[in-house]
């Protein structure tokens, strides 16, 4: 494998820099753009199919589409970012990113809106990967590294509740083009500040492995797209097993062909790291309840409480909060308790607060007494274990890898919410009736101890399997 490395390289510094945090903060305002940009879009759903005359099968597609190139071309993403620059792809997905929000606010029709998020997806796959490679290379390794990582990952991690409540209050007061506008906005924001303050970034001299990113990123696309399927047409559709069966081929085809490509794209040799198959691992059990749980909380409150979206919205709002503050703490503990530990304490209060204290919702329930406790507990499990599972995804993986290496954890982290709220839809729907809310309710809770069920598989694993090395 040719590995010969052109270090344009400006960093890491030996001394941090006030330059060095501000781009640390584009670099977190850049990840909340691309996480965000889910939820804040959610609440102006019903709206956009109002306007559009959009029935329910169209109208998921603004979502699925969004996630589908997202998830498709995260590998392409952190390759390109390795080898071509990180400063530059980021730079260049976020433009990609700018240009697709400002045509979605202006869209004149659902198909147009469609594709637009198609594009969002696909800079925000590119802009993702190089970003967190940025940040391990502006911050040296050790404690200040771990901060960063932890500042930065609970941005990322608390923009989808704040995105819910941002989306709330645009729609609501200026119609749902202002939450697009808003995104382009923010974005052509960032765009402007790459230049100025983020380095250069590191360049490999090696091929993008097209052959290898064309079978990943048609393979996860269709998985993504069988998925989306599943949750509104149910497993035996054609559009569902169809895309499914696709995928399972696409992929299967990528790992064969990168046994024997001289540059791949995913290296097999990174596995070697024990960090980041627990990384990968966590990512995906962590991903399923969480994102399951943010799934059925509005259709809950709105549907047997009697919440508006906006107040449903506002409802997750701690979860933000406590995610932020839990996550800078665990950054600041994680090189005396160690990756592992923050990992697996996570997983498990998220396992508590989604299957122990969300499954005692009643059918006429009150937020401080039934709603609140759960998202406090599993909002302290979200901040550890995100902050200690970004940083293992880098721990042991060559500086030159990181895009890769961080590439990975996020595709981890969308085919778990992907899949596992696809999956937590369907135990749902077995275990719960529609002839009156309470049967409803059961179904939400068989999806949520499903869902916390995943969590301590995932804790129980990286506790107990032998590592090579320590985490």
């Amino acid at each position: 494998m040719t590995t010969n490395l052109a270090r344009r390289q400006e960093g890491p510094p030996d001394a941090v820099t006030r330059r060095t945090w501000l781009a640390l903060v584009v670099l977190a305002a850049g990840l909340a753009i691309d996480t965000g940009s889910v939820a804040v879009v959610n609440s102006a759903l019903p709206v956009i199919g109002q306007r559009f005359a959009m029935d329910d099968s169209l109208l998921q597609w603004t979502i699925t589409l969004y996630a589908a190139t997202f998830a498709g071309f995260l590998l392409f993403g952190g390759r390109a970012a390795d080898v071509l620059g990180r400063r530059f792809v980021f730079a260049i997905g976020m433009a990609i990113f700018t240009a697709c929000a400002a045509a979605a606010a202006v869209a004149p029709s659902a198909e147009l809106l469609v594709v637009a998020r198609a594009g969002q997806g696909l800079g925000a796959a590119l802009s993702g990967p190089a970003s967190l490679a940025l940040v391990t290379q502006l911050f040296p390794e050790g404690p200040l590294r771990n901060r960063a990582l932890a500042v930065y990952t609970s941005v990322g991690a608390s923009s989808f509740s704040g995105g819910l409540v941002l989306g709330g209050v645009l729609t609501d007061a200026f119609g749902w083009r202002s939450v697009f506008a808003v995104l382009t906005a923010t974005s052509l924001g960032v765009l402007l500040m790459v230049r100025s303050v983020l380095p250069r970034g590191t360049s490999l001299k090696q091929s993008m492995d097209l052959q290898g990113a064309v079978l990943a990123t048609l393979g996860l696309v269709s998985a993504v797209y069988g998925v989306g399927n599943a949750s509104t047409n149910g497993w035996n559709d054609t559009r569902t097993w169809a895309p499914l069966a696709a995928a399972i081929v696409l992929l299967g085809g990528f790992a064969l062909w990168e046994q024997r490509a001289s540059d791949p794209l995913l290296p097999w040799t990174i596995f070697r790291s024990a960090p980041l198959r627990a990384a990968t691992l966590a990512a995906v059990t962590f991903f399923t309840p969480v994102l399951g749980l943010l799934f059925f909380a509005p259709l809950y409150m709105q549907g047997m409480l009697g919440y508006s979206p906006l107040e449903s919205g506002l409802a997750i709002v701690p979860m933000g909060l406590i995610v932020m503050v839990s996550a800078n703490v665990a950054g600041r503990v994680l090189t005396r308790a160690g990756q592992r530990p923050l990992i697996v304490s996570g997983l498990l209060l998220i396992a508590v607060g989604v299957g122990g204290l969300w499954t005692r919702t009643p059918v006429e329930g009150a937020y401080l007494t039934h709603i609140l406790p759960g998202i406090v507990v599993m909002s302290v499990g979200q901040g550890l274990a995100f902050a200690a599972l970004t940083t293992a995804s880098l721990t042991d993986v060559a500086q030159e890898r990181h895009g890769v290496a961080g590439a990975l954890n996020v595709t981890a982290q969308q085919l778990g919410g992907s899949l596992g709220v696809a999956a937590l839809v369907t135990v749902s729907q077995a275990a719960g009736t529609t002839a009156s809310p309470a049967g409803v309710l059961d179904g939400y809770h068989a999806a949520y101890l499903a869902g916390a069920a995943v969590a301590v598989f995932g804790a129980l694993v990286i506790a107990v399997l032998p590592y090579r090395l320590r985490i």
